[in-house]
């Protein structure tokens, strides 16, 4: 049943894709405003009470509500498992910006490739160089791909809907109220950490299975420890070790110098190496539907 669920979320993501670019995130975030508005006075416990209600609360409800439909009719669970995968599921978010990108580079239209990055990524690009922009467009490739495909796919295999929804909710409200440590704020970045401990490794491993896997391990052993963010530079590291490319170095967005340290082997970024990192997460999808196919068989034949 995981599978076909799988199969049709990532069906309809692909053909009819949410006409609102993040329905869940515009629904969400003036949620989470309001809690952290009516409970921020500074202090953990509240910031604890408000992340349960903006995101263990509706878990809850998806979770109940599964089980009762299933209860009722096994049709209207697995109906009701497949809507709540497409919502939240950004199945686009990876691979039609980076194409785009991709095509205007290779076609010779500098401003054109900085116009879509800057629209894809919120940000200053009328500086960056060609090579640049390939760079940052593979890195949110990689990025988003993670975030919004293979991290929630996780988290459903492992607790089904409730659990791709229980990713993407922490992940909006760590967004959401900003990345500032302060006691409030503390337990919801934490939560999102643990949650992502497990799914950036996996999404790492599986960059290394299907493309250059011993650049892949060295560059993750030996350079992921660097990047600021280590569940982003664990994956930054690998798909960048895969591809057989060099990404981070010092970058300025929106008028601010970067620290980046370097990741990678290989040639500098450019339209066929973001064309590669696409393919590679496509590879990676195709890798996780046909383990489930196994995993399916497997448990049918056990029956």
């Amino acid at each position: 049943m995981s599978l076909f669920t799988l199969l049709a979320a990532l069906a309809l993501a692909y053909y009819r894709p949410m006409p609102r670019e993040d329905w869940l995130r515009h629904l969400f975030t003036p949620y989470a405003n309001w809690l952290e508005r009516n409970f921020n006075d500074g202090q953990a416990r509240h910031g604890m009470i408000a992340a349960l209600l903006a995101v263990v609360l509706p878990v809850l409800l998806i979770a109940a509500a599964c089980i009762a439909l299933n209860e009722i009719n096994p049709l209207f669970g697995l109906v009701f498992s497949i809507a709540v995968l497409y919502v939240t599921l950004r199945f686009g978010r990876f691979g039609g910006p980076a194409e785009s990108i991709a095509k205007a580079l290779g076609a010779g239209n500098s401003e054109g490739a900085r116009a879509e990055l800057a629209t894809w990524q919120a940000c200053q690009t009328d500086h960056y160089s060609d090579q640049e922009v390939a760079r940052v467009g593979i890195e949110a490739t990689l990025r988003h791909a993670h975030h919004d495909l293979f991290a929630p796919l996780f988290w459903f295999l492992l607790l089904g809907p409730a659990g791709a929804l229980l990713y993407r909710l922490s992940y909006l409200l760590k967004h959401a109220w900003g990345e500032r440590p302060d006691d409030f704020r503390r337990i919801a970045l934490r939560a999102f950490d643990w949650l992502d401990w497990l799914p950036a490794r996996f999404t790492a491993s599986s960059f290394a299975v299907v493309g250059d896997f011993e650049d892949a391990v060295y560059c993750w052993r030996t350079q992921a420890a660097s990047w600021p963010n280590e569940a982003i530079g664990i994956i930054l590291a690998s798909g960048a070790g895969a591809l057989g490319v060099k990404l981070g170095e010092p970058l300025t967005c929106n008028g601010i110098l970067q620290y980046r340290p370097e990741l990678g082997l290989g040639d500098p970024a450019d339209a066929d190496y973001l064309r590669s990192a696409v393919g590679l997460v496509w590879r990676v999808l195709v890798l996780m539907s046909g383990l489930l196919l196994l995993l399916t068989f497997a448990h049918w034949l056990g029956n």
